[in-house]
């Protein structure tokens, strides 16, 4: 008898106990999945990553007045202050290719790393980032154009987003 009211008792409160919802995350289909996969986003500063989300949500694509309907794609511009995008769309929206400049952001440790070594009595004026992405080559160019001054004296140097000097 112990053992039915026991076992009742466990059942009993077994029963209350409800199942956890787990909530996943939510999943971005984009057609624009080949930009995405070759920019690498951890190491871009957070005024680049917003403008190519802007870029990356442009919706408009059918009323744009820079469609080309010969090769069927549209040209647009995408302005901040600190930098700005040309993108060519085709006609169902897929990025075909940008360009893509940033002035005065903040460079990755391998180029001041670089730079540092190669002009060590060289502060760094200025600096403007390119980026040339294209869909049939399937690449993303990076490059780094860096204003450096020593005293009364100015050089602009070159390199990629590795440090290597072009």
């Amino acid at each position: 008898m112990k053992k039915l009211v026991l076992g009742l008792f466990i059942f009993g409160l077994t029963i209350q106990i409800n199942a956890q919802t787990v909530e996943l995350p939510e999943t971005i289909i984009s057609v624009n999945y080949k930009y995405l996969a070759t920019v690498d986003t951890d190491n871009v500063p957070e005024r680049v990553k917003k403008l190519e989300e802007v870029m990356l949500n442009y919706k408009n694509i059918e009323q744009s007045e820079l469609y080309d309907d010969e090769h069927d794609i549209y040209s647009v511009s995408f302005y901040v202050p600190e930098g700005k995008i040309v993108a060519a769309y085709d006609k169902n929206g897929k990025i075909v290719r940008t360009i893509e400049k940033y002035k005065n952001i903040r460079l990755p440790l391998e180029v001041l790393q670089a730079v540092s070594k190669r002009f060590p009595n060289w502060g760094i004026v200025e600096d403007v980032y390119f980026i040339n992405y294209n869909i049939d080559s399937d690449s993303l160019k990076q490059a780094y154009k860096i204003k450096l001054q020593n005293k009364d004296e100015i050089i602009t140097i070159k390199t990629d987003e590795k440090g290597a000097f072009i």
